[in-house]
């Protein structure tokens, strides 16, 4: 993994299914929007053709030979994510924010895989974003939350394994000094209100 070494900025948005990434990801555009900062929003897994094997797969639709052939999908969907849409914006000074990236493969797949060290091997060529916001909410709350708005549960939406990957999460953020852990358990508008004091320094707002 290599720093950004582009003059456009990355920002990724992680954290537990139901913890509000997608949420706040959006609201961040918006405000990037209003202070007429020129960004793309975008997300992991993608909507392109790997993406989307990837989606079918964790809503049940087939099943994948091994765990280990799911991750070289979600590192497929990565690459191709990063020079087809990312890596272009950066290049052109254009900021990036991104529900989901590297991060969620290393938590999510550290339930099924056992070698960390494979996980981070296959990860390790793309960029580290500059600011990387985890959002901290309980596997309860957001088994809560996923049930009140989707009409069913995905591969990992149970409290046990939400439990696990949140552990893996903590994990990895000690790793990483640009990973800012935030109270997900707040409403919306303070979320939003910690991000953007985190946002600003790194867009030099």
């Amino acid at each position: 993994m290599f720093s950004n070494k582009f003059p456009g900025k990355f920002i990724t948005v992680e954290g537990l299914d139901g913890s509000g990434c997608s949420t706040q990801s959006a609201k961040l555009s918006a405000w990037l929007k209003k202070q007429k900062i020129n960004h793309l929003l975008t997300k992991e897994p993608t909507s392109n053709v790997i993406g989307g094997l990837i989606r079918g797969y964790l809503k049940s639709e087939w099943k994948v030979v091994s765990h280990l052939s799911l991750q070289l999908l979600f590192t497929a969907d990565r690459a191709d994510h990063l020079d087809r849409e990312i890596i272009p914006q950066l290049q052109k000074g254009i900021a990036v924010v991104s529900d989901r990236y590297f991060l969620s493969s290393l938590a999510y797949g550290s339930l099924n895989i056992g070698d960390a060290d494979w996980l981070y091997q296959i990860n390790s060529q793309f960029i580290i974003p500059d600011l990387t916001i985890l959002l901290k909410v309980s596997a309860k709350t957001c088994v809560k939350r996923i049930k009140e708005n989707r009409l069913s549960l995905e591969m990992f939406d149970t409290e046990e394994k939400l439990q696990q990957v949140w552990r893996a999460y903590e994990k990895i953020s000690k790793k990483y000094p640009n990973i800012k852990v935030i109270d997900g358990e707040k409403n919306e508008e303070e979320i939003f209100a910690e991000i953007i004091k985190l946002v600003e320094p790194i867009l030099k707002i």
